[in-house]
């Protein structure tokens, strides 16, 4: 059986996978004092995944308008490995450009200003916290023509 959980130690974080029988840290810490103190400071944390609710497909969305991205923030775990949030556009298989980040990934919502971007029915958010979650494909059109 394996266990899947994300560790932090200080500022860095990754991925611990790991057989019941290696995490008995009393083995650790008799046979390695560098791993032990490491352990000592490791403490485990969920990855939280809240679905995007806004923009759904229906969206159309204008160059230059302020739009807000939404998310649900129902039963998240009590340790977040990265409460802070980050929205970029994503168009095919291209992520970028950022529309925000550092605000709360538990406020569940976000308002950003829509990019200068060519027309098109195949732009997502994405919304990196501990792990980027799509929204669905939307539609961007061109804001209105200075004349």
């Amino acid at each position: 059986m394996k266990i899947w959980k994300r560790a932090a130690v200080g500022m860095a974080a990754w991925s611990l996978v790991a057989a019941p029988s290696l995490l008995a840290s009393t083995q650790v810490q008799a046979t390695n004092p560098a791993a032990a103190h490491t352990a000592s400071r490791t403490s485990l944390l969920d990855v939280f995944v809240p679905p995007l609710t806004s923009p759904t497909a229906k969206s159309v969305w204008t160059v230059g308008q302020t739009v807000e991205v939404t998310w649900d923030t129902t039963d998240p775990p009590q340790h977040i490995t990265n409460p802070k949030g980050a929205i970029y556009l994503r168009k095919g298989d291209m992520t970028g450009p950022m529309l925000d980040e550092g605000f709360d990934i538990l406020k569940g919502r976000q308002e950003v200003v829509v990019p200068d971007v060519p027309p098109g029915n195949d732009y997502r958010i994405v919304l990196f916290g501990d792990s980027g979650n799509f929204s669905a494909p939307f539609t961007i059109m061109e804001g209105p023509t200075d004349s």
